[in-house]
């Protein structure tokens, strides 16, 4: 099976995190977390701040890594480094995307997340579940 890596940003602000909706594919209305495929010779972080600029039109900064994600989907498995982030510069513009929310944690079952991104979802439930 064909293994697609990837990144992506959880881009918070206070106890939000920002979600997209997928705007085109076989995944097209699935909400995820912001980022993409990291090209030969990237870091993930260095992909990922490429990812947001071109499809978010802003500059993040790469904070911690919350969790590596491997993930069998039908067509390919897929292998997602997840980092926190904060935007730095830029208003979070949808060039690739057809919807965006700010969710809190309690919130995070409020969208139909894909498959992989379900499981960043609970390491985020579990992280905050940890927080004094």
């Amino acid at each position: 099976m064909k293994t697609i890596r990837v990144t992506a940003a959880v881009i918070t602000n206070g106890s939000r995190v920002f979600a997209t909706q997928r705007g085109y594919g076989p995944y097209k209305d699935g909400w995820e977390f912001p980022g993409g495929k990291i090209e030969p010779g990237e870091t993930p972080q260095q992909a990922l701040l490429r990812e947001i600029r071109e499809e978010l039109d802003t500059e993040i900064a790469v904070g911690e890594k919350i969790t590596t994600v491997e993930y069998d989907y039908p067509e390919f498995h897929l292998s997602m480094d997840c980092f926190y982030a904060t935007v730095t510069r830029g208003d979070l513009v949808l060039r690739e995307h057809e919807a965006a929310r700010w969710l809190e944690i309690g919130e995070l079952d409020a969208v139909r997340w894909l498959p992989a991104d379900r499981i960043v979802v609970e390491a985020l439930k579990h992280a905050d579940a940890k927080k004094p």
